[in-house]
């Protein structure tokens, strides 16, 4: 499946952090893609928009085609049908989120350490939901309606972004940065519920999305970390 772009492109880069230290941050990074990709990236914000909305029995092709302001037989040159459409965006409600964190992960210094990791993630993947609420909005709507294939490959994918999350609990388990009474499969579950309710309860007037996540983030550590 090809990999379609969310608007503007996230990048990582190191910014001044807590307590003076270097951390990653997101920025935006302008991108010039071809007049199809761009035409394609409409179609599949307008379907995010409207799954999201209408869930996936109510939805038609000729709905979307009216948000992204195009014909619908244009919407067809790019998908062929409804399920094609729809597959796309639960993988990208799902992978995009998956790719950034894991990049932001991986760009961090040998020297931090499990709990910084963790707030990194935690604090990326809620940055994520927040400024693509859109596709979050969908895959939680979509989820349980779409056809056993469909449901079927984006359990797979959620799956697969679970392992990274898995590993960053049980390597702070396993230094003694977390509590060792602790279930970490509830943590896990807690942790990605909780953010995942952000596109309902997010609301830039009590502060901007990158605040929130910090103050997210630390609630959370806190809860977690070692008091030894």
């Amino acid at each position: 499946m090809r990999k379609a772009r969310l608007g503007k492109k996230l990048v990582n880069t190191q910014t001044q952090g807590r307590m003076g230290k270097a951390e990653p941050a997101i920025i935006e990074q302008a991108e010039r893609p071809t007049k199809s990709e761009a035409t394609r990236q409409r179609i599949l914000d307008a379907a995010a928009l409207v799954f999201g909305r209408k869930g996936f029995a109510q939805t038609r092709l000729s709905d979307i085609a009216k948000v992204a302001d195009m014909k619908a037989g244009s919407l067809y040159y790019h998908f062929s049908s409804r399920e094609k459409l729809v597959a796309e965006v639960m993988s990208l409600g799902v992978n995009s989120t998956f790719e950034t964190v894991s990049a932001r992960l991986n760009d961090l210094p040998d020297s931090a350490n499990s709990i910084e990791r963790i707030q990194i993630a935690i604090e990326t993947h809620l940055l994520c939901l927040i400024e693509r609420s859109d596709y979050a909005r969908a895959v939680s709507k979509l989820s349980g309606q779409v056809p056993r294939n469909i449901q079927a490959q984006h359990e797979a994918n959620e799956a697969e972004y679970g392992k990274v999350w898995r590993k960053l609990l049980r390597d702070a388990a396993a230094d003694g940065s977390v509590r060792n009474d602790l279930n970490l499969s509830a943590v896990r579950m807690f942790i990605l519920g909780a953010m995942s309710w952000s596109i309902e309860w997010y609301k830039p007037e009590n502060g901007s999305a990158a605040s929130v996540a910090r103050d997210f983030s630390e609630m959370v550590i806190n809860g977690l970390r070692s008091q030894a």
